[in-house]
């Protein structure tokens, strides 16, 4: 099975998944919204409401949010993180805040990062999966439940392709398109057909056609190598699309469609990208129009949200109250609640459906974060 994953919607020609990326592929970093703890990397605990470059690095290529805090890679290959580090979770050997990027130790491997509730997941160029910060739940996989302040090896294996966590359990996937799962599981959201917390990674079924992969809160989501899509887990608003408020502790297919491309999972809300370029709003709460279907009315199965197809397949995100998409042509648009500017419109002003953030349109990718008491969004800015 090929590598997937979400490096972005402008990867080049050439680049190669599992090495250092210095395939020409270079971005500025930029961040709005909430900052209490430092999050957004400007130096300060100000709030921001429109798109502030993150220093001066041309750099950055991939990000991700825990809420209070942010993890970052270049494209050489170094770890940067920055925000709040009660336990931990920045991986820098202590339990101090910074308001600016900190290089993780001295190595140039590190390739993909996830970022949870204090909880940090890192697969590096070689295929080793890494976990620190806090581990209550044994959501870092390294079979305890100890917290780390610094990166540690998640088994021996060199296989690991995806990782994504919400901060009480994370899902990888193996570059043999098999899927494994850890952490907290309450609500049935690791998909063994029980409710038992795992320590250590488990094996999600014995299929071998996993590929792209999210989390939201408590709820798994993921798409086959067929296009099919599955999800399981917490079902409160309908959050997994499946018709219902039923709790899942098996994948279950949403639908009968194959076209399917990406999912993304906030707190309470799934959307999803389709391979024929629309995004849907999957299910779940939608009080703050975070389903961008221009109303507040939660939802418990797809929805498009608009009539436009030319979304970027790779590219939308779902944070704690609020979404982010970009188009195949570089506009970023936002959505949902906007309480501390994180829709970057200069304003607080919330909104139920799509509107562009400002005018450029050379935006790379969007994450957003999933946050349990805030919502930060930070975007890298193709050069």
């Amino acid at each position: 099975m090929p590598i997937s994953g979400n490096l972005g919607g402008f990867i080049k020609p050439g680049f190669n998944p599992l090495g250092p990326q210095t395939s020409g592929f270079f971005s500025t970093l930029w961040s709005w919204g909430d900052n209490n703890n430092g999050q957004l990397g400007q130096g300060n605990t100000t709030l921001l409401s429109s798109p502030v470059q993150v220093g001066a690095l041309t750099t950055w290529s991939q990000v991700a949010l825990g809420g209070t805090y942010t993890l970052a890679v270049t494209n050489s290959g170094e770890l940067y993180a920055w925000g709040t580090n009660v336990l931990g979770n920045l991986g820098l050997g202590d339990e101090t805040a910074r308001s600016t990027p900190v290089q993780v130790g001295a190595l140039t491997t590190w390739l993909k990062v996830t970022a949870g509730q204090y909880s940090s997941l890192a697969i590096k160029t070689d295929g080793t999966l890494w976990g620190w910060g806090a581990n209550n739940y044994g959501k870092l996989g390294l079979g305890d439940t100890t917290t780390r302040n610094s990166p540690v090896q998640v088994g021996a294996l060199t296989t690991w392709a995806e990782v994504a966590s919400d901060g009480s359990h994370t899902i990888a996937v193996k570059t043999d398109g098999t899927l494994w799962a850890f952490g907290r599981n309450n609500y049935g959201q690791l998909a063994q057909g029980n409710t038992t917390n795992y320590s250590s990674p488990v094996q999600v079924g014995a299929l071998a056609t996993w590929s792209k992969i999210a989390v939201g809160g408590d709820t798994s989501l993921v798409v086959k190598t067929d296009g099919t899509f599955w999800t399981w887990g917490y079902g409160a608003f309908g959050v997994l699309g499946l018709g219902n408020q039923t709790y899942y502790s098996s994948p279950v297919q949403v639908g009968a469609l194959t076209t399917w491309a990406k999912p993304a999972g906030g707190r309470n809300h799934t959307l999803a990208s389709k391979t024929d370029g629309t995004i849907w709003a999957v299910g779940g709460q939608n009080t703050s129009g975070q389903l961008g279907l221009s109303d507040n009315t939660h939802r418990s199965s797809p929805v498009q949200i608009g009539a436009l197809t030319t979304w970027s397949e790779s590219s939308i995100s779902a944070g704690q109250y609020h979404s982010l998409a970009l188009t195949t042509g570089g506009a970023l648009y936002a959505w949902g609640n906007n309480g501390q500017g994180q829709l970057g419109q200069g304003n607080t002003t919330s909104r139920n459906s799509p509107v562009q953030v400002g005018a450029l349109t050379t935006w790379a990718r969007c994450p957003a974060a999933m946050g349990f008491s805030n919502s930060t969004s930070v975007l890298s800015d193709q050069l």
